[in-house]
C-alpha cells in the first residue's frame, strides 16, 4: 500500500465524520479574494504559491512551531502571489483553524492544501476561507474527479488539479482543468525528478491553462528548468519552510518569465 493509499484511506474515515458532524455554514462575510487563474495569468515573474507546511510523510517534520498566520504574512509581504495551507492533520500535522487563522489575515488566493474526495472537504475548505481546492488525479477514477471538480467551480472555487503523468494530463483537460499543476514527486516512490515537469508540460503548451510547477523546487536553476518548459508558476513548501530569510529566498526564486520561456 502506497503512502497515497493510506492518506485515502484515512480521508475516508473523516469523510464519514464530516458527514455526521459538519453542516456548511458559507457566511456571507466570507472574504472575496481574486481568482488564482485571473491573477497569476499575466504575471511578469513567476507566481510563486508559498506554502505553510509542518511536516509531509516524506520529510518528516519540518517546522512544528511554525506559525501559519506569520508564515502567511511573511510570504506575502515578500511577494507571494498566493498562499497555500495544508490542512490533513494525520500525515501533515495541519489543520482547518490554521486556514481559518491565515484566511483572516491575508488577502491572497488561498489554497486548502488537503486530499479531496468528498464534496462535505470542498464545503468544509470554503467556509475555513479557501479560495482554490486540489484535486489529484492519482486519488480517484476520471468520473468522480469530473464531479467534484464541477462542484467545486459551481461553489466559484479554482481548483488547482494535480497530475503526475502524460495520461494525467490528457485527462485534467478532458475535465477541462484550467490550473494544472505538475507534481515532480513520484507519490509512490517519493523521488523527486523536475524533468517530470519538463515531460507532462509538452502536453499543455497549447492550452490556455496555468502551469504550475509543485515539489523539489529550491534553487533559481530549478526554477529556470520548470519555467522554460511552460511553468507560469510554483508550488514552494519545504524550501520557504526552512528558510533564514523568507525575502532573500523568495527574490532569488521569482525569476522573470520573459527570459525563462523560449
Amino acid at each position: 500500500m502506497t503512502i497515497l493509499d493510506k492518506i485515502i484511506e484515512q480521508k475516508k474515515v473523516e469523510v464519514q465524520e464530516l458527514k455526521v458532524i459538519y453542516s456548511v455554514q458559507q457566511s456571507e462575510n466570507v472574504k472575496k479574494r481574486p481568482s488564482l487563474y485571473e491573477s497569476f495569468k499575466n504575471l511578469e515573474n513567476i507566481g510563486v504559491i508559498a506554502e505553510v507546511k509542518r511536516a509531509s510523510p516524506s520529510k518528516g517534520v519540518i517546522n512544528d512551531e511554525v506559525d501559519p498566520v506569520a508564515q502567511a504574512k511573511a510570504y506575502a509581504k515578500a511577494g507571494a502571489g498566493a498562499i497555500s495551507v495544508l490542512t490533513d492533520r494525520q500525515f501533515f500535522k495541519g489543520s482547518m483553524a490554521d486556514l481559518s487563522a491565515v484566511a483572516e489575515e491575508v488577502d491572497l488566493p488561498l489554497l486548502c492544501k488537503d486530499f479531496m474526495i468528498d464534496e462535505v472537504q470542498i464545503d468544509v475548505a470554503k467556509d475555513h476561507g479557501a479560495s482554490v481546492i486540489l484535486l489529484i488525479a492519482a486519488a480517484l477514477p476520471e468520473e468522480r474527479l469530473r464531479e467534484l471538480y464541477q462542484y467545486a467551480r459551481s461553489k466559484e472555487l479554482d481548483v488547482l488539479f494535480e497530475v503526475h503523468d502524460e495520461e494525467e494530463a490528457e485527462m485534467a483537460l478532458r475535465i477541462g482543468a484550467r490550473i494544472i499543476g505538475i507534481n515532480n514527486r513520484n507519490l509512490k516512490t517519493f523521488e523527486v525528478d523536475l524533468g517530470v515537469t519538463e515531460r507532462v508540460a509538452s502536453i499543455l503548451k497549447d492550452s490556455n491553462c496555468l502551469l504550475v510547477s509543485e515539489s523539489g523546487i529550491r534553487t533559481k536553476e530549478d526554477v529556470e528548468q520548470v519555467a522554460e518548459a511552460g511553468a507560469k508558476a510554483i508550488l514552494v513548501g519545504e524550501t520557504l519552510m526552512r528558510s533564514p530569510n523568507i525575502t532573500d529566498t523568495m527574490n532569488e526564486i521569482r525569476i522573470p518569465l520573459t527570459k525563462a520561456v523560449k
